[in-house]
């Protein structure tokens, strides 16, 4: 067996670092439950993308740590003590307001969903959510990205379509949804039912990884950056 290669070196002797590699993404976790709090840091440990810097078990408790270590994505459940996490968002959002705050609860009301949005949420995901999905929608998240729930995805469109013309969001074209080829209109369909990438690719008997890569095609076409906006825009034009 032959002997492993040493590491490259600089002049000097020391090791070379790679330069090309990302600091791990710093994020809080916000829940009253202790053991919840234990395991889903656990969880996001395993990932050397993210690396979990404190956590937190009611609102003021989260404002102070929040405060102190300038966490990149703070997980928020919304069922604390006292406060709300929908209510507590504002005031997060004044002591890191570089972070983005991602809801990570049990409730699939409609009603906290548009609360926290409307009150700067950057996303808006359940407990059920699979460890590698919340790892992607932390990453989206920094990136940028509202994250939404496939489960809340009707949900999200069923309050666009009935919003005020307004409110709305601004109409696309229907010849714009003729550029998606057959299997990008079948993954369309699956967006608007909202559906995971996950039960998308099972319907269609195709990988996940394939069924990403769709779905990347379809907002590109549609020249939307969310899943939410998609699925609205193929329901106001009926198209499902």
């Amino acid at each position: 067996m032959s002997a492993p290669k040493p590491s490259p070196t600089e002049p000097n002797g020391v090791p070379m670092t790679d330069t090309n590699s990302k600091p791990p993404i710093r994020v809080m976790v916000v829940d009253d439950h202790t053991l919840f709090r234990r395991g889903l840091t656990a969880l996001l440990s395993r990932d050397a993308c993210v690396q979990v810097v404190g956590d937190a078990a009611d609102a003021g408790e989260a404002q102070r740590r929040a405060q102190e270590l300038q966490p990149d994505v703070i997980l928020l459940d919304n069922h604390l003590p006292g406060v709300r996490g929908v209510d507590a968002l504002r005031a997060l959002q004044q002591v890191v307001p570089r972070a983005r705050i991602v809801m990570l609860t049990v409730s699939e009301d409609e009603v906290d969903l548009m609360a926290a949005l409307r009150n700067g949420a950057a996303g808006y995901l359940l407990k059920t959510i699979e460890g590698d999905d919340l790892i992607s929608a932390i990453e989206r998240a920094v990136q940028g990205d509202s994250v939404i729930a496939p489960e809340m995805t009707h949900k999200m469109v069923a309050t666009y379509v009935g919003s005020t013309p307004e409110d709305s969001v601004p109409a696309v074209p229907s010849s714009i949804f003729s550029a998606l080829s057959s299997r990008e209109r079948e993954i369309l369909r699956g967006i608007a039912h909202g559906s995971s990438n996950k039960e998308i690719g099972r319907d269609l008997g195709i990988a996940e990884t394939t069924v990403k890569v769709h779905v990347q095609n379809v907002l590109r076409k549609l020249q939307v950056t969310t899943r939410v906006h998609a699925a609205v825009l193929a329901t106001e034009i009926g198209l499902f």
